[in-house]
């Protein structure tokens, strides 16, 4: 059986709190008809946990504080740990240098989004992840 329904799990990673960009991309996912739960501001074994427990399809979250390199890293070997990196995919945006997005890549995330992205490459991007990867 094919699952068509897309369950996305979304945070703020660590203890950012600039929380617009979240929820307009939650908005964003819950109008092209995926299931969206907002985490709220989480370590990363709190998010993986979480991930789990909702077994989400997608896990993405959200840094602008600079944090994302080293707290990505941790998010992506938490999933390891938990085995489950390769099983959902992993998606961050923010406000992302473009020198730290081959890093991100290297690390583990499957999309990586900074402040000038598109409704329509969000949508896209969440929905091939899920197409190419657990479907």
């Amino acid at each position: 059986m094919t699952k068509t329904n897309i369950k996305v799990l979304l945070s703020k990673l660590g203890l950012d709190v600039h929380s617009r960009g979240v929820f307009i991309v939650a908005k964003i996912l819950r109008d092209a008809g995926m299931e969206v739960i907002y985490l709220g501001n989480s370590m990363p074994d709190q998010i993986i946990k979480a991930a789990i427990q909702e077994d989400a399809d997608i896990v993405g979250v959200s840094s602008l504080a600079g944090a994302h390199l080293t707290l990505g890293a941790d998010l992506i070997n938490e999933a390891k740990k938990e085995g489950i990196k390769d099983s959902k995919g992993y998606v961050i945006g923010g406000a992302i240098s473009p020198e730290d997005i081959d890093n991100l890549k290297k690390i583990g995330f499957d999309a990586i989004f900074t402040s000038g992205a598109t409704k329509e490459e969000i949508i896209s991007s969440f929905k091939d992840i899920f197409n190419k990867k657990l479907n």
